[in-house]
């Protein structure tokens, strides 16, 4: 199940909403519902995404979650043209192999990705030199 199906989900039945209830309050069919939750149906357009929670009234916090489930959901990957031969053999690799995966490999190959934002982030800092002190000061 794609985040987005799990949200969708979560959140008719927090509105404690059928299917078919959702989809005529939003103006859609309950198959396209059904499909979305299911997962047949690949992430929604940002209309669909943006009709739900003007639909339902969602927060703040619940539209960026929204969002985010939407865009996680996405099953394409587009690489960009300036793309590394190595990159595009990663692709494949995990294209042919991605449904074989256990679960603490998808884990490791996530952790691995994190670990270049988390660099990032500590060499934001700046780095303090140590001030050499003087022989006057060493006696």
């Amino acid at each position: 199940m794609s985040p987005f199906s799990h949200m969708l989900y979560e959140i008719r039945m927090r509105h404690d909403m059928r299917q078919s209830e959702l989809a005529g309050f939003m103006g859609f069919d309950q198959s396209y519902i059904s499909a979305l939750e299911s997962g047949l149906k690949g992430p929604p357009a940002q209309d669909f995404v943006n009709r739900l929670c003007d639909a339902l009234k969602l927060s703040e916090e619940e539209q960026r979650d929204v969002h985010e489930a939407a865009d996680a959901s996405e099953r394409k990957l587009v690489l960009p043209a300036d793309a590394s031969r190595d990159a595009f053999l990663l692709c494949k690799d995990l294209r042919e192999q991605i449904s074989d995966l256990h679960p603490a490999e998808i884990r490791l190959i996530r952790d691995v990705l994190r670990l270049k934002r988390q660099c990032a982030e500590q060499h934001a800092e700046p780095i303090r030199r140590l001030r050499r002190r003087s022989r006057e000061e060493v006696a």
